[in-house]
């Protein structure tokens, strides 16, 4: 059953008391895990001094959950109480958390980080299927606007905090504050656990139907009510399995969102092999300077942020401008940066990481907004969970490609390469917008109904 805001958008987004929710939970796991990756990546690429191989490793690992959870974990969002289930997964991600306080070593390591990721694959769905249902639909756009702008504000503040953590303390210190936040991000959702999900009312037919058919006979005895048990479970596997392939088979017959994953999909493949190799290059650039990866990401961050804020001015964009040129920023800066040589200025490293952080907000923003504005609200849950699944696919490849072409050519070159690979990809993407994605992002998304006689 929707709620009556989401019928019509409020005043202001602000005074959604179960956004206002969400929001400060994202804002606190958002931050610690910055917090976390700083440490990690320092702990690794510095301290240990792991190879480009090891590296790129770390990703592979995290991704795995993914791959094999990910339509899974979507399709669980969308039949469970999905503030419940964030709630659990902030409580796990920080127990295994506090657990890497004992590793000794990277092959430690990487076990750790694949189960934690595991618990945190459920997150991502539950969060946005949950802003589809506590958001109105007018509000949709600027709601994903501030979620997206948390991602790069922590993004921002998390690794200056964290280098700052790091000069004074250890990466453990900025280890057990992510703890932290994510217990902190718990107790900020405790009051949504009672929003039921979507699916509630179809659940309950499925197993109401096999409890009717058992309770024909004169009278209801235990032995009854064991048979009731034994047939209704069967029915609600029966139901998530046929749920799973309605979300895949949605997605198949939706040109705009299929367009979008499959487009994302080559800029992923690239973007991914260098995606931990930050600190790789950075040990070429600048060696013994730890500092300079969290002032970059710093300014990745930043740029995203100046890019998100006016973004939720402007309350829309084109999907060819928001993905492609997206993609033809990340791209030149990237290329930048691999032509940068030793001694390189920091301020002309942060203003290349800005104009990559312009790119990667206007991506994420546009791409989030489709997925979300394109798909019903008890679908948001599974097409988030299959974006999952793609990207967990592409992130077990690429790193490790990327790896060995860092072994090959050195990090400089492959930072060019992959850089005007994906810059190619985003002209493409603005130069044929109106061949990829024909629909209009005002047009409303087909409704459940349809998607039953479809299938």
């Amino acid at each position: 059953m929707k709620e009556k805001k989401e019928l019509q958008s409020t005043p202001s987004i602000w005074r959604n008391g179960h956004f206002r929710r969400m929001f400060a939970a994202h804002t606190a796991a958002s931050f610690g895990d910055w917090f976390d990756a700083i440490a990690i990546q320092v702990l690794v690429a510095y301290r240990w001094e792991a190879d480009p191989m090891l590296i790129a490793l770390i990703p592979v690992v995290m991704a795995l959950p993914g791959l094999l959870l990910g339509s899974i974990a979507g399709t669980l969002a969308d039949r469970v109480h999905k503030a419940r289930l964030m709630i659990g997964c902030d409580v796990a991600v920080a127990l295994l958390t506090l657990t890497i306080l004992a590793v000794p070593g990277p092959v430690w390591l990487l076990p750790l980080l694949g189960l934690r990721a595991a618990a945190g694959v459920f997150q991502m769905p539950s969060q946005q299927g949950l802003t589809r249902t506590v958001v109105a639909s007018g509000d949709l756009f600027r709601a994903t606007s501030l979620n997206g702008l948390v991602n790069q504000a922590s993004k921002v503040a998390g690794p200056l905090l964290g280098a700052m953590t790091l000069t004074v303390l250890s990466p453990q210190a900025c280890i057990i504050l992510n703890a932290l936040l994510r217990l902190c991000s718990g107790l900020l959702l405790w009051p949504l656990r009672g929003i039921g999900p979507a699916l509630a009312s179809t659940d309950q037919q499925a197993v109401a139907g096999a409890d009717e058919q058992l309770g024909k006979s004169t009278s209801v005895t235990a032995h009854g009510a064991d048979d009731a048990k034994m047939q209704g479970e069967p029915a609600r596997v029966s139901r998530f399995f046929s749920q799973w392939r309605e979300g895949w088979a949605f997605l198949w017959r939706s040109r705009m969102l299929l367009h979008t994953l499959i487009f994302g999909l080559f800029g992923l493949i690239a973007i991914l092999m260098i995606d931990y190799q930050f600190p790789t290059l950075l040990r070429v650039l600048a060696p013994g300077n730890e500092s300079l990866l969290g002032w970059l990401v710093s300014a990745i961050g930043a740029g995203a942020v100046g890019c998100m804020l006016v973004l939720n001015r402007l309350n829309r964009i084109s999907a060819g401008w928001g993905l492609g040129g997206g993609y033809v920023l990340i791209g030149g800066a990237i290329a930048a940066l691999g032509w940068a040589q030793p001694g390189t200025g920091l301020p002309v490293l942060l203003t290349i990481g800005a104009m990559l952080g312009v790119g990667n907000g206007l991506y994420i923003i546009t791409q989030n907004y489709i997925l979300q504005a394109k798909t019903p609200a008890d679908m948001v849950g599974r097409v988030f969970g299959i974006q999952s699944t793609v990207i967990g696919a592409i992130m077990v490849i690429s790193p490790l490609t990327g790896g060995v072409l860092i072994r090959i050519a050195g990090a400089g070159t492959a930072f060019v390469w992959i850089g005007m690979s994906v810059g190619i990809l985003g002209l493409a993407g603005l130069l044929l917008q109106s061949v990829i994605w024909r629909e209009s992002l005002a047009d409303p998304p087909p409704s459940t109904e349809q998607n039953v006689d479809l299938a």
